[in-house]
């Protein structure tokens, strides 16, 4: 009866495996590991389904992308400029395989009309939230030094989305340096621009991905690159059609990506010694002002060796 009732747990196990992955054809199939977060290019590629081969697990923030990396949770994603440079002084191990052309209008500071403030200038001794690590921390930076002010001259508040959001909404905080989709989000009546990181910051997309899939998934890798390609420019091409496919993705209204994506929807770019040069001088700048630790080579973390997809 021992062997009875052991040999039926043993196929009820089996049986659960099957259903969990999919059945068996699926489970023997190697799976990339795709970490994404809700806009751009991946999220298009995912609601369209024609990624072959793919697990996806969403992010809310780059930071919390280039977590899962240094866990060894996911094989490739994408992320804003900053994370990268956060992640590479922290120790996680990576490698940057593709970017974007430039997106400067696709992140802003955003204020409250009804408070009076007419430049960055006007924040001097104003709360000021931001995502730590993220894109727009770089841009914070190239504000602060084209307004001759310090980041001590600001009352910088870490939080994220999810926390920036009903905090400038209820004016917790007097500004919100924040990136699309929350910003076209965040867009009504009374809100205002202040400034975008128009002249200031290229705020590109990069494409990561792990050491171990660069050695054990470079078809896989390539592959995703390719249709990745394929599908951004086919959106770019075609706006509306990607609008309606990507507003339920994103569980946002059609108007609100439309407008998020008109000014933040890029082609891929292949990564080259410029692209290195570029981020070196980010990371340079964040380690000037102690808010990584040590300086960090991130132009060496930089691998043009799937360019061949992107020209």
């Amino acid at each position: 009866m021992r062997r009875v009732i052991a040999l039926l747990g043993i196929l009820a196990l089996v049986g659960n495996l099957t259903a969990c992955g999919g059945g068996e054809a699926k489970a023997d199939k190697e799976q990339l590991r795709v970490g994404y977060q809700r806009f751009g290019g991946q999220s298009l590629l995912k609601a369209r389904g024609l990624a072959e081969n793919a697990t996806w697990s969403l992010f809310e923030s780059g930071p919390a992308l280039t977590e899962a990396f240094k866990a060894g949770a996911i094989d490739i994603g994408q992320t804003g400029e900053a994370p990268p440079i956060f992640a590479a002084a922290g120790g996680t191990k990576f490698k940057i395989i593709a970017t974007s052309e430039p997106v400067p209008k696709g992140e802003a500071v955003l204020v409250k009309e009804d408070r009076g403030f007419t430049s960055f200038k006007d924040l001097k001794g104003k709360k000021v939230a931001l995502n730590k690590g993220s894109n727009v921390n770089w841009l914070l930076v190239k504000l602060l030094e084209a307004n001759d002010m310090k980041i001590t001259d600001i009352q910088v508040q870490y939080l994220k989305p999810a926390e920036a959001r009903p905090a400038f909404d209820n004016d917790q905080v007097d500004a919100w340096i924040i990136w699309d989709p929350y910003f076209s989000l965040a867009e009504r009546p009374g809100v205002k621009v202040l400034a975008d990181a128009t002249g200031l910051a290229n705020n590109r997309e990069y494409l990561l991905v792990s050491p171990e899939a660069l050695k054990n998934k470079p078809d896989l890798v390539r592959a995703y690159l390719k249709v990745y390609r394929e599908v951004t420019d086919w959106g770019i091409a075609n706006p509306e059609e990607r609008v309606k496919i990507l507003a339920p993705e994103l569980k946002i209204s059609e108007d609100v990506a439309r407008r998020a994506l008109a000014r933040s929807a890029q082609p891929l770019a292949p990564v080259d010694a410029t692209i290195g040069d570029e981020l070196q001088q980010i990371a340079n700048g964040f380690t000037e002002l102690a808010l990584i630790p040590g300086k960090v080579d991130v132009k060496s973390l930089v691998d043009p060796a799937f360019s061949d997809v992107l020209k």
